[in-house]
This record gives structure tokens, sequence and C-alpha cells, in this order.
């Protein structure tokens, strides 16, 4: 791995050898994001930190660079256990470059030396993250802050003993999949978030991206019966035209009308500050496309407590509260056993309880294994 900056020095001795890799003509081909790098002895993939190194791909391992205790709104899934707790972790890195990117002093690290003045790894194993997710009262463990797909074979590591305490696993992801990576992850993770942040092609090569890799992988997701939920954030300028968020609307209802579609308020961050806030008006408008196009669950986020019913849980057939709620808060959870809707019993879609959560999980695959004991000192 490249070591010019200390930071990348100090990462390349946290890895392990790769699982969602494959030979190919003397070089190594990576299958943990749609970048699918072909990569040579010496350099590193896309996202900095899948480097080859005496003929091995070795990848991110064995630490963490931040770790906190969250509402499981935040994530958002509002699907999924309201009001419980997630341990959120994350590593270093991404296989994108938004320029409006909020967590860009880690997501960032190793392609902006101003990220890596802020990178502070610290080494960790799966069983202490498990032993700090019971004592923060945590019912999930949730990989997130960087692009977790890119750091899969150590959220693998993490979740396999997080799902032994009976703990719910998450991902919050940018999409960016492969069918490798989908499979290897289906015996491991329950909810899947992913940033659907365009339908054009041009937005998306502008992060260093491809509009139909995230759409090929939320295919698979729900057709591997993930419990899937889609984050659009509303930049002005970028992707807000009504015929646009019109077309992402009738994709994710093509999927499944029970996806739900969180779109949120854009506020200038990191390399974008050329532009304004989402106005409440376009977030509205929005929502209202969600709906119109037949998605039963659409909700508008980052303008707590301004945008009416955006942040409630309505019954698609009556209309009836289900769930209320204010930001990350919530006010009220009216549903009855099983995701009844307690005004005319339909069934809502969600992994309401942790108890469903682990009756939906599919049977355990033996698949690969790596320990903390792989990695390198």
């Amino acid at each position: 791995m490249p070591t010019s900056s200390p930071v990348r020095g100090r990462l390349a001795a946290l890895t392990a050898p790769a699982e969602l890799v494959r030979p190919e003509g003397g070089k190594v081909r990576c299958v943990a994001c749609g970048h699918r790098c072909l990569i040579g002895e010496g350099h590193e993939g896309v996202c900095r930190v899948r480097f080859v190194s005496d003929g091995v791909l070795r990848v991110p391992f064995g630490y963490v660079a931040s770790v906190a205790a969250d509402p499981i709104e935040k994530k958002p899934f509002f699907h999924v256990s309201p009001g419980a707790t997630a341990l959120s972790f994350g590593m270093l890195g991404c296989d994108y470059k938004c320029p409006y990117c909020q967590n860009w002093e880690i997501s960032q690290t190793g392609r902006d030396p101003e990220a890596d003045e802020f990178a502070r790894p610290r080494r960790t194993s799966p069983e202490e993250l498990v032993g700090l997710a019971r004592e923060q009262g945590a019912t999930m463990v949730t990989s997130t802050y960087n692009e977790p797909l890119i750091t899969s074979e150590w959220a693998a590591a993490v979740f396999r003993p997080a799902r032994a305490a009976g703990l719910l696993t998450s991902y919050v992801s940018n999409g960016n999949g492969t069918p490798e990576v989908i499979d290897y992850l289906r015996p491991l993770v329950d909810a899947y978030k992913v940033d659907l942040k365009a339908m054009r092609d041009e937005p998306y090569r502008s992060v260093g991206g491809r509009l139909q890799a995230v759409l090929d992988t939320l295919r698979l997701l729900v057709a591997r019966s993930f419990w899937v939920e889609v984050v659009t954030l509303v930049v002005p300028g970028f992707n807000d035209s009504d015929e646009e968020l019109r077309d992402a609307a009738r994709f994710l209802a093509g999927l499944s009308p029970d996806v739900p579609w969180h779109l949120t308020a854009f506020h200038p961050d990191y390399r974008m500050t050329d532009r304004d806030a989402t106005g409440l008006r376009s977030l509205l408008r929005a929502v209202e496309i969600g709906r119109e196009e037949g998605l039963r669950y659409v909700y508008a986020g980052n303008l707590p407590g301004r945008v009416g019913d955006g942040e409630t849980t309505r019954c698609p057939a009556c209309g009836t509260v289900a769930v209320e709620r204010r930001g990350f808060r919530v006010l009220a959870n009216s549903l009855l056993p099983g995701g009844l809707c307690p005004g005319c019993r339909t069934r809502l879609a969600g992994l309401w309880t942790v108890e469903e959560a682990l009756a939906a999980r599919p049977d355990p695959s033996p698949g690969p294994k790596l320990t903390p004991s792989s990695a390198s000192a």
C-alpha cells in the first residue's frame, strides 16, 4: 500500500486478507464494491484502503475510526424496532468522493490531506464492540460513517458474534454493490439503508459512481429479502427536478411500494457550499411526488417538526397514525403486536420488533470466516 501519509502507513498495518476477491490474470479482482477494481502488486483500489501486498489483497480489519450509540431512526431506519438504540461503528475510506459528505473526515482519508489530519484509528475486537453495544442497551449494531461495503470483511467479523448475542445488524451504504458482496452479506445483515443520490448518470459520475450499479444493488437487496430503506438527499440543482424525483419514486415503487423512502434536506457542507439549503416547500413537494407514484411510506428528514406528518408512519389502508416522530425521537408507537395497524388491523411492512427481525432471518450460511487474530500487527 502506498504510504505517502502517516495515516496510510498506520492503516496498512491494520489489515487482514480479503474474502471478497478472486485472482485474475496475475492480478486480483476486488468484488467488494461496484468498481470491481483489478489490482496489481503494490497498488490499491479506488477506495484507497484495499491494496495488494505480496500477491494478497489486504483489507481494513481490527479497528474503528468512530463509534457511538445512536437512535435507530438516525440511520435512518423508521420501520425497524422504533425507539431502539443502534451501536454505530465506522472505519476509514470510501469508494465515492461526494462534495457534500457530512462524514468527510472519515470517508475521505487517503484521498483528502485535510481528512488525514482527523484520522484516529483505534484498535478493537468484535467482542469489544458487541460488549459495548450491550452496555449501551443497543439492539442493533450498524456499519456506517464510512462506506461499509469496502470494509465488509471487518463488518462480517463484528456481525457474527453480534447476531449470536441476539443483536440486529445493519448497513448504512451508498449502495454501490456487487452480486458477490450482497450474497456474502445476506446471512449477516438484517437491514440495509441505501443512498439513492440521483436518477441520472451525470450526478453519479461527479461523485465517482455509476447509477446502474446502485439500481442493480437495490434490485438484489429486495430480491434477497433484506429489509431495505432508501434515502435521497434533495440537493438544489443536483437532483431536485420533479422529473428526476418522479423517476426515482417510480423505480422504488416498482421494486416494492413498501420500501420506505426518506427525502432529506441538503445543507451546505464540505466542498459543496455554492448553493442554498433545501427549502421546506421543495422537500414537501418531493414527498408528495413519492406518494403520487404509489410509495406507501415517504418521509421528510433534516427539518424536524416542520414537515407536518412527514415524520409519521401512517397505515396505508386507513390512514391511522401508527408511529409518531419528531426528528429522531419516537413520540408514540401505537402499533399492535405483529406490526398491525391500531385502526384497521392491516399489517404494516417492517421489522417492528427485535423478535420479528430475528424470526425473519435466513438460515445461517457456513461461509468463510475471518477471526480477529487474522489481522496483522
